[in-house]
């Protein structure tokens, strides 16, 4: 159940204050009754109509997708490349949009939805949400030059100060994972290039406490109730 003025903002309708002042002037109806008490609650399922025309409310949707490389993160792409949409055309019929950005040749978490309030707060840098990169450099880091990047880069749009970064080793493979805040424009690519580093892999691996564990390369995932209670905590 849900106010019916939050319910009618949802839709897009207008905000909950004018929805209130709808209700109070008796331009709203509840299964063809008239409704003016403001707070009632009601179900997502009834038929609810605002002056008279019929509000339809989309069901909420969450996902998150293991972006490969070579798609841009937009929902349409004038020069007709491939986007991040191609990939979850079939997950739902509800139109989706993807939170934040990710570059073309970047991977991993992408969470997609059509809650715009959440997408809002997750994207909106005073939220400050935890995100966690694994980076491929061109060639072995130095621990000195590991920890020049751990103290902070200079970009030409301010400083960059990672909260983490780790080396891990695998046999003959290595990379490091970088845990940021920030959400600046290519910003891991862009520290790695300032002390010299071209970045070969880069991969996403946790955006908000979600990541791309089992899940292969250009599949998606719905979030279950409990990750998605988790990031509007976090939102």
């Amino acid at each position: 159940m849900l106010r019916l003025n939050k319910l009618i903002s949802n839709a897009g309708i207008c905000s909950r204050r004018k929805a209130d002042e709808l209700i109070e002037n008796g331009l709203v109806k509840v299964n063809g009754k008239t409704v003016n008490q403001l707070g009632i609650k009601v179900n997502p399922e009834d038929e609810i109509l605002v002056r008279g025309k019929n509000i339809r409310i989309e069901k909420r949707v969450y996902l998150v997708l293991n972006k490969p490389k070579d798609c841009i993160t937009t929902t349409y792409d004038p020069e007709g490349r491939k986007t991040v949409m191609d990939f979850v055309k079939d997950a739902c019929k509800e139109r989706l949009y993807p939170i934040g950005r990710l570059d073309r040749n970047t991977t991993g978490v992408l969470l997609l939805t059509n809650d715009g309030e959440l997408a809002q707060k997750l994207a909106h840098p005073s939220n400050k949400i935890k995100k966690i990169y694994r980076v491929t450099p061109e060639r072995m880091m130095s621990n000195m030059e590991i920890q020049k990047l751990s103290k902070g880069v200079m970009l030409e749009d301010g400083l960059a100060v990672p909260d983490s970064v780790e080396l891990v080793q695998n046999h003959q493979l290595f990379w490091l994972e970088v845990t940021m805040h920030s959400g600046r424009n290519r910003i891991v690519r862009r520290m790695f290039e300032t002390i010299g580093f071209e970045v070969k892999q880069l991969e996403r691996i946790e955006y908000a406490g979600i990541t791309n564990k089992n899940l292969p390369r250009g599949r998606w995932r719905m979030l279950t109730a409990r990750e998605v209670i988790g990031l509007k905590a976090r939102g």
